[in-house]
């Protein structure tokens, strides 16, 4: 009984101090340009999204999602994927288990009434058995309602998807959404105040829903989950909001070994990257 109750003090502790951890920038790191090697000319439409392996990775150019390998220390020039490039496509992200591809585009779609309408919207594509992508299908409502607009999509592992969007639901500018999984539907989307009612961009959470990172106030935020809200935003170190550019920070997201940031609009031009830890 003893040996029970040790187990149990010692995971509520372990269980307790990863969830009060804090992520922070590696002292003294400074950015640099991710993949600037192989891309045609840097880029700065999407921060990358990786398949676990780490050795692939997607990203948008110029209203096309393209992907490119690393072999060794680099990776090959990106090509567009087999669904991509008749309409815009951007801000791919996947699946934490790599097998959907969650993004934006301007493609028609049926709506519920049988008619044909446009607009930026959140669509899902599924990895085939040969490693292609399968058509890409349109997230109906609640996700995706006509006359808004949704941007800067993640998703958990549990199905959850957080996205941007502007006036939805009478919210007046552009705010943060968190819909979960029903497990076969989706929830109505959530507002999420992650700086108050301040406008909130690009709103990425983790695989396991333990935080989420943002961008407000021309700056990147991080938020920790808190039962079952959310701590107000912190701002990320001075490395990464003091170098910024005129203009807004946006598109952060952190590698699958949550040891680098990846982001836009620093001091560079293309996705910038920078190593984190945790603490």
């Amino acid at each position: 009984m003893r040996n029970i109750l040790l187990v149990v003090f010692c995971i509520l502790v372990v269980g307790r101090s990863i969830g009060q951890a804090r992520l922070v920038i590696v002292e003294g790191a400074k950015s640099t340009v991710f993949m600037q090697d192989s891309a045609g000319t840097p880029n700065a439409e999407s921060t990358p999204t990786f398949a676990p392996d780490g050795k692939t990775v997607y990203i948008a150019n110029n209203g096309t999602i393209c992907i490119a390998k690393r072999v060794g220390a680099h990776w090959t020039k990106p090509i567009p994927i087999s669904f991509t490039g008749k309409d815009k496509d951007w801000d791919p992200t996947l699946t934490p288990d790599g097998k959907g591809l969650l993004f934006v585009s301007n493609r028609t779609y049926i709506a519920a009434d049988g008619s044909t309408k446009k607009g930026n919207h959140l669509w899902m594509s599924q990895q085939t058995a040969g490693g292609n992508w399968s058509e890409p299908r349109h997230l109906d409502s609640p996700v995706n309602e006509f006359g808004f607009v949704n941007y800067g999509p993640s998703i958990s592992a549990s199905g959850t998807i957080c996205f941007c969007s502007r006036d939805r639901n009478g919210d007046k500018g552009m705010h943060a959404y968190l819909c979960r999984w029903a497990g076969d539907h989706y929830e109505k989307p959530q507002k999420l105040l992650l700086n108050g009612n301040e406008p909130t961009y690009d709103p990425y959470i983790a695989p396991d829903e333990r935080y989420i990172l943002f961008s407000s106030d021309s700056a990147l935020y991080i938020s920790y989950r808190n039962g079952q809200g959310w701590s107000p935003g912190e701002k990320l170190g001075p490395a990464v909001n003091d170098a910024a550019k005129a203009g807004m920070l946006w598109g952060p997201s952190i590698s699958r070994d949550g040891k680098t940031l990846y982001y836009n609009g620093g001091t560079a031009d293309g996705i910038e990257m920078i190593p984190v830890r945790w603490k």
